[in-house]
């Protein structure tokens, strides 16, 4: 991913967060609690699944990469009389079988990822020097192992559970996982079009195994949120809406390409072809969803991402899909999908997203910011109709501390915001006048797998060395474990939620 430094202009921050509350009424009341921890759970099933489960996620997303279940994936050959569409042909699976029976036994879906490296017999010539196992993968071998993996999870096979939820391909307009992204100094994404043959052959697989949109979910997407206009080469990132317009076959106006520009980017080059388009990708007009990834980098989940000028003053870039502009990427879908006709209005499911921590890290915001700016990044996908979860990449940080956006570090000791992602908290209004009410948003994530009826307390304490009482005890009514209420406090002091034994983290309110 592209990460940037950048300042929070006040202003920006102010307007975000008005038009946050504006669109109250349209909140999300289904929004899934998703985490990822490939490497835990690989290790550990029972035991990362348990954790999840004691944290009341709802569905735990896992990368299904190509190469680690493909036989002989470092030779330049498949095997004799490998047969792409069957499990049998493939390896490694026991791993996968166990997670999907201790889920299905927690009672915790799964959302499988079908990604990259592919084997080396697999990707397309002109490889540059050294290994590159996402370079040109082979579209029609890749829809071959959807079909593989639809098959052996379809619930028809050895017993095996089913499974329900899909997506395809981490971060194609990224070249670390898809490559090559442009050619021609950059002006053409090349990236954009091996994604197009990715997902019409993976979906076309996972339809010949059972899996279809209506019965399951499959999303397709999952971008990462920002990319580079020069520089891009290879193995850089594209701007994830400059990649949806190449891989939708349009220009920057939105209008549909012909002659070379379209057939450089593998796209109808005329007007009969385009016509056909539609028809010919059905995963671009029929999929469940939208996937995105939608990082702020290190800085408050309201922030443009783009470095301020030497005024202070920071613009959000267009072709950005971080948290902030969630409802442009929206818009651009709709708009792609009108152009040809379709009145699909993907929802956005937010399926990697987290802050790094210094300490471990060497680039990352503090603890105590890390459990804030998680409750603040929830509330504000929480308040958004068409964002269909909220993700926590990492239970547990790298043993090289890099990346370090565990709840946890790797010693397993939790961070603040371990219990802050537990319970999570926030109020939009920290200072007002005394009678008056404000906005007080949480709730108890596990309560989603208690019995009976559900209730939080909000507590409040005058100063850190007086008791905390209960001023407010709220039902639960949203299957999320969520609340979202009004009421006034008596002064000024700290604010927490209480469940079951567990508390929120602490936010200190002025009223004057």
């Amino acid at each position: 991913m592209l990460r940037f430094r950048r300042l929070l202009p006040i202003a920006a921050l102010l307007t975000l967060v008005a038009g946050l509350h504006a669109t109250a009424a349209s909140a999300s009341s289904t929004q899934e609690s998703i985490i990822q921890d490939d490497a835990l759970i690989k290790a550990d099933p029972a035991g990362a699944l348990a954790t999840f489960r004691s944290l009341g996620v709802t569905r735990v997303r896992l990368s299904v990469t190509w190469a680690s279940l493909a036989p002989s994936p470092n030779s330049k050959k498949a095997p004799k009389g490998f047969k792409g569409g069957d499990p049998a042909s493939y390896k490694g699976w026991q791993i996968y079988d166990a997670i999907a029976r201790q889920a299905k036994a927690d009672g915790i879906a799964l959302d499988f990822m079908l990604t990259g490296p592919a084997p080396r017999w697999a990707t397309g010539p002109g490889m540059p020097s050294g290994t590159h196992l996402q370079w040109k993968p082979s579209a029609s071998q890749f829809g071959a192992f959807a079909k593989a993996v639809g098959t052996r999870y379809s619930g028809r096979y050895h017993g095996l559970p089913r499974i329900t939820f899909w997506s395809i391909w981490n971060e194609p307009n990224y070249g670390f996982d898809l490559a090559p992204q442009t050619t021609n100094h950059d002006s053409i994404e090349v990236g954009a079009a091996i994604y197009r043959g990715l997902l019409s052959h993976a979906w076309a697989g996972l339809s010949q195994s059972g899996h279809k949109p209506g019965k399951d979910t499959i999303l397709i997407g999952e971008t990462a949120p920002r990319g580079l206009d020069h520089g891009i080469g290879n193995f850089q990132g594209v701007k994830p809406l400059r990649f949806l317009r190449a891989l939708y076959c349009v220009d920057s106006q939105y209008r549909e390409l012909r002659g070379s520009a379209a057939s450089a980017r593998g796209c109808p080059t005329t007007a009969s072809g385009s016509r056909a388009f539609r028809r010919q990708n059905p995963a671009l007009f029929s999929a469940s969803g939208f996937a995105d990834h939608p990082y702020t980098a290190q800085a408050a989940p309201v922030a443009p991402n783009v470095p301020t000028n030497l005024n202070g003053h920071g613009r959000s870039d267009p072709d950005f899909s971080d948290l902030p502009e969630v409802g442009r990427l929206e818009g651009v879908l709709d708009r792609l999908n009108r152009i040809y006709g379709s009145r699909s209005h993907f929802n956005v499911w937010s399926t990697e997203y987290a802050y790094r921590t210094r300490p471990p890290d060497k680039v990352g915001v503090s603890l105590a910011n890390q459990a804030y700016y998680l409750n603040w990044a929830e509330y504000i996908s929480y308040k958004q109709r068409r964002i269909g979860s909220f993700d926590q990449y990492l239970l547990v940080d790298p043993p090289s501390g890099s990346f370090a956006s565990g709840l946890e570090f790797n010693s397993r000791k939790h961070k603040p915001s371990f219990d802050a992602y537990r319970m999570p908290l926030y109020l939009p209004t920290t200072s007002t006048r005394k009678g008056k009410s404000i906005e007080v948003w949480g709730g108890a994530r596990p309560a989603h797998f208690a019995a009976g009826r559900q209730s939080v307390a909000i507590q409040f304490r005058s100063s850190s060395k007086a008791a905390w009482k209960t001023l407010k005890t709220v039902a639960i009514s949203n299957k999320r474990g969520y609340i979202d209420t009004r009421m006034a406090f008596p002064s000024s002091g700290q604010v927490r939620l209480a469940w079951s034994g567990f508390t929120s983290r602490t936010q200190t309110i002025k009223v004057h």
